[in-house]
C-alpha cells in the first residue's frame, strides 16, 4: 500500500501523518509531497525518515491513494494527474466538493456511496463535517427542515500564518505577517473566506450547500454565520435545528448517545458541556447544551464542538482511505 500525502508539511498534512500512524493505516510506502522549496526535507513517520518528494515524482510512483491538503488550485491541477495513473485521490480542499460528478463523503453518513470508479473523492469543510455528524441520525428520525448555525472557529482552520499572528499578538507584538485584516487576539472576526455578492462568505455558503449534498436532501434550509475566534484548535457551533416531526428530548439524547462519531457531553448542573480545549487531539464530535427552542415548535438548540484538524480534516480523510482499503479493496 503506497500512500502519498500532498501538503505533508502543513498543519493539516502534519495531522494526517499523525492520524495515519495512530490508526495503524496499512501503508508500506509513504510519499510526503510538498512545495518545491520543501523537497528533500525529511519527515518522520513511525520511526522512519522520509524525504519530501516533488509532485511529479509522486505521480510517477503511482501511489494507491493520495490524500491532498494543499489548497484548491493545487488540487484542481494535480488531482486529475494522480487519478489518470490509477491513484484514488481524497481531497481536503473545496475544489471538488460541489462537483456533481464527485462524492462528498463523511464516512459515518455516506461512505457506502463510494464506488470503484470514484477516483477523486472530496472531504467536506471542517464545520460542515461536525454539524452533519451530529444531525444525521436525528434527521433520519425527525427530518431536519431548517438549520440556523453560528460557528466559533479556531485560528488553526486558517493555517500556520494565523497561529503565528495570534501568538505574536498575545505576546504583545504587532503581527509581522498577519493572516487577517484585523487583530485576532482579544477579538472575534465575523469573516471567514471571501464575501460573496449576497453578503455571505464562501465559508457560510459551503455549510449550506455541502450539508444538503452530504445528507442527500435538497429540502433542508440552512443559514450560517461563520466567525473566527482566538482559540488554538477546535471549532464550536451553536445550532438551532427545526424538524418536520415533533421530537422527544429524552429520545434525542438517546439517539445522540448512540450516534457513530458523537460523544454526548450534556450535564450543565455539573458544568459539563463541550469546549474546544476538550476536543484537542480527539476524533469525537462533542454534543451538549441540548434544549428546546421555546419560541417555536419542533426546534432544538444544541452546541457542537470538534477538533477541526482531526475529524474536521485529517481523520475524516483517513477514515475514507480506510473504507477504500476495507470495502473496495483499492489495493488488490
Amino acid at each position: 500500500m503506497k500512500v502519498a500525502v500532498v501538503g505533508a508539511t502543513g498543519l493539516v498534512g502534519t495531522e494526517m501523518l499523525k492520524v495515519l500512524a495512530e490508526r495503524q493505516f496499512p501503508l508500506t510506502e509513504l510519499l510526503p509531497v510538498a512545495s518545491a522549496r520543501s523537497v528533500g526535507q525529511l519527515i518522520e513517520f513511525q520511526g522512519r525518515k522520509y524525504p519530501v518528494v516533488s509532485m511529479d515524482d509522486a505521480i510517477a510512483a503511482r501511489p494507491d491513494i493520495a490524500i491532498f491538503s494543499a489548497g484548491g488550485s493545487v488540487s484542481k491541477e494535480h488531482a486529475p494527474r494522480f487519478a489518470a495513473v490509477g491513484t484514488v485521490v481524497i481531497d481536503n480542499s473545496s475544489a471538488w466538493r460541489m462537483d456533481p460528478t464527485k462524492k462528498l463523503i463523511v464516512p459515518e453518513l455516506n461512505a457506502d456511496t463510494i464506488g470503484p470508479d470514484d477516483k477523486i473523492i472530496a472531504n467536506p469543510n471542517c464545520s460542515t463535517i461536525q454539524m452533519v455528524v451530529a444531525l444525521n441520525d436525528l434527521h433520519k428520525r425527525y427530518r431536519v427542515s431548517r438549520i440556523v448555525v453560528s460557528t466559533y472557529q479556531s485560528v488553526t482552520g486558517t493555517g500556520k500564518k494565523a497561529v503565528d499572528q495570534l501568538l505574536e499578538e498575545r505576546a504583545g507584538h504587532t503581527a509581522s505577517n498577519p493572516a487577517y485584516p484585523h487583530p485576532i487576539d482579544l477579538n472575534v472576526l465575523p469573516h471567514i473566506d471571501v464575501f460573496e455578492p449576497n453578503g455571505y462568505t464562501k465559508e457560510e455558503l459551503k455549510m449550506v450547500n455541502e450539508t444538503r449534498k452530504i445528507m442527500g436532501d435538497e429540502r433542508i434550509r440552512v443559514t450560517a454565520t461563520c466567525v473566527r475566534v482566538p482559540t488554538m484548535g477546535g471549532h464550536s457551533e451553536a445550532i438551532n435545528v427545526e424538524f418536520a416531526e415533533e421530537f422527544d428530548l429524552a429520545e434525542v439524547r438517546d439517539i445522540l448517545a448512540r450516534t457513530a462519531g458523537v460523544e454526548l457531553v450534556d450535564d450543565p448542573s455539573a458544568n459539563k458541556y463541550p469546549m474546544p480545549k476538550d476536543s484537542h487531539g480527539r476524533d469525537a464530535v462533542l454534543v451538549g447544551r441540548l434544549r428546546r427552542d421555546e419560541t417555536q415548535p419542533k426546534t432544538l438548540n444544541m452546541w457542537v464542538v470538534a477538533d477541526n484538524l482531526r475529524k474536521g480534516a485529517a481523520t475524516n480523510a483517513v477514515q475514507i482511505a480506510e473504507y477504500l482499503v476495507g470495502k473496495l479493496a483499492v489495493k488488490a
